[in-house]
């Protein structure tokens, strides 16, 4: 998989120009103007650059690690360092808005180089963009006018923290809007289930899978001080689906992540993934996908 470690490196990949600064770079549309155009596609690429994107007249679906996002009706999008991103030529990015990039190092020995770590938004945690009312977004441009003046000024002692100030400060008001948008959308942002898919996230970054094999539903549900007969129960009435899915549907979703990964056998994959048998794994893969884990490796492969 392209990885690309530099702001430039990346930009020249997208097919825009160089950055005014080696680490931060400030697209905006004028009036009427549109966006720079990226790539019409790409395979599976990662890079070390956080960005900030107002996307307004977008069509198509972005994969974004292991979420599909869909920009339509527009959306406030956040990426971080190092998550896989791929798009094809079904996206259109003729676009008014702005797109903000930084590389990580931007933000080294700085206060919001730590803050930045708590925002949701910029993990695969968050599982839809940004979608914003008219007052909201003028705020939001109003943040991103004052960070590209100082980004086009000659720039001095006081660029950096300005910028960072601004940054800082849109951060919050991101913060505050998702709030509003997950109290509106109460059926995307059930409690019960994130603490159920938490509890699973908390399993798997601990590498108890490959030690201890895919948690049970009773041994989840009492890390979760809850019944196993409630939490079934109740995760079937809010979502149609029980416990048993879930706990599938989190797995493929790690899979696809590690059949990304060219240098690993799909046994390798399904052990990560505490499955004891690999054809197994591959049934429920393909039930979950409708193809094979083989299958989806090859057509989501770099070109």
């Amino acid at each position: 998989m392209q990885h690309f470690k530099t702001l430039s490196s990346y930009l020249d990949y997208l097919g825009l120009q160089r950055p005014e600064h080696p680490m931060l770079s400030v697209f905006t549309s004028k009036g009427n103007g549109y966006l720079p155009c990226h790539r019409e596609s790409s395979p599976p690429i990662i890079n070390d650059c956080y960005s900030i994107s107002m996307k307004k007249f977008v069509k198509g679906n972005l994969n974004y690690g292991r979420t599909k996002y869909d920009f339509t009706n527009g959306a406030l999008i956040f990426v971080a360092p190092r998550q896989v991103l791929q798009w094809d030529d079904s996206v259109v990015f003729e676009q008014r808005g702005f797109s903000i990039l930084f590389h990580e190092d931007f933000l080294k020995g700085t206060e919001l180089g730590q803050q930045i770590k708590k925002y949701g938004f910029f993990s695969y945690s968050v599982n839809e963009a940004l979608h914003l009312s008219p007052k909201e977004e003028r705020q939001i441009e109003t943040l991103v006018e004052n960070i590209e003046i100082e980004y086009q000024n000659n720039q001095d002692e006081y660029s950096k923290d300005i910028i960072i100030s601004q940054l800082s400060t849109l951060f919050k008001y991101a913060n505050r809007f998702y709030e509003r948008q997950f109290l509106n959308r109460k059926e995307i942002s059930n409690d019960l289930l994130e603490q159920f898919n938490q509890q699973l996230e908390d399993h798997f970054n601990s590498e108890q899978l490959q030690e201890k094999g895919m948690p049970s539903i009773v041994q989840i549900a009492n890390k979760m001080s809850v019944s196993q007969r409630y939490l079934s129960d109740t995760l079937k009435k809010e979502t149609g689906k029980t416990t048993t899915e879930h706990l599938q549907l989190f797995l493929v979703d790690e899979a696809k992540n590690l059949l990304l990964n060219p240098n690993k056998t799909i046994a390798e994959v399904a052990y990560a993934l505490g499955f004891e048998y690999p054809p197994y794994f591959s049934r429920v893969f393909k039930k979950k996908e409708g193809i094979s884990p083989t299958a989806y490796r090859e057509k989501y492969k770099m070109n």
